[in-house]
């Protein structure tokens, strides 16, 4: 959250001068720009054939992306938004299986809000606040080559996820039509990891649960 601050902080402070858009009711907002998925990830201990490794657990690292989001305007305080991007590509790493790096899996999040702007349609400045639900979907999931060579060759499947969202923002107008947006979204993300190896099938709990960071740039229809 302490990233975020900070962006949504310098744009307040170092753009001082622009012309206002107006917000109404059919608006289309589109953005796009730099999208940064920075998971809070926690895990059950690592199961192999249903017993637990004490002191095992797994991790994700974050991934950087292009990052597109939309809001449809329902009315002058209201909207619909949209957050898509190209693919995520995360680390899986682990500890106390004796094997650090587990494997790699590549993910895309829709995730749909209702969206909440409490200044007037005119302000250069457009807050907005939101809640709603997310959509993630893995796929290419691949097992390392040190997974593979101490439990032979591995496959390795996430399941999907629903869950809760939460998002802030703010859109910044440079003229009627072009705007600055900086935004962070909280996902609500669990998963159960399954690998088949020879040496028995692994299962471990993930809840990833990751702030998502943008910076971009976006236009008004």
């Amino acid at each position: 959250m302490k990233k975020a601050s900070i962006l949504l902080s310098s744009v307040v402070l170092s753009m001082m001068t622009g012309s206002a858009i107006a917000y109404e009711a059919g608006d289309i907002i589109v953005r796009s720009g730099i999208a940064n998925a920075n998971p809070d990830a926690s895990s059950s201990e690592v199961r192999l054939g249903g017993t637990a490794l004490p002191g095992s657990s797994v991790d994700v690292d974050d991934s950087t992306q292009l990052g597109l989001t939309a809001t449809y305007m329902l009315g002058d305080s209201l909207g619909i938004g949209l957050l898509a991007a190209t693919p995520f590509k995360h680390d899986i790493s682990a500890q106390g299986i004796g094997v650090s790096n587990v494997g790699r899996v590549k993910h895309l999040p829709p995730t749909l809000t209702l969206q909440y702007f409490p200044l007037d349609g005119d302000s250069k400045f457009q807050p907005y606040v939101g809640a709603g639900l997310n959509f993630t979907t893995f796929f290419s999931e691949k097992t390392s080559g040190e997974l593979n060579a101490a439990l032979g060759q591995s496959t390795i499947s996430l399941d999907d996820s629903f869950g809760l969202a939460l998002e802030a923002g703010i859109d910044y107008s440079l003229n009627e039509n072009w705007l600055i947006n900086v935004a962070v979204w909280r996902l609500d993300l669990d998963t159960d990891a399954v690998i088949d190896s020879p040496a028995g099938q692994v299962t471990v709990d993930v809840e990833i649960d990751p702030w998502v960071y943008m910076l971009g740039l976006g236009y008004k229809f």
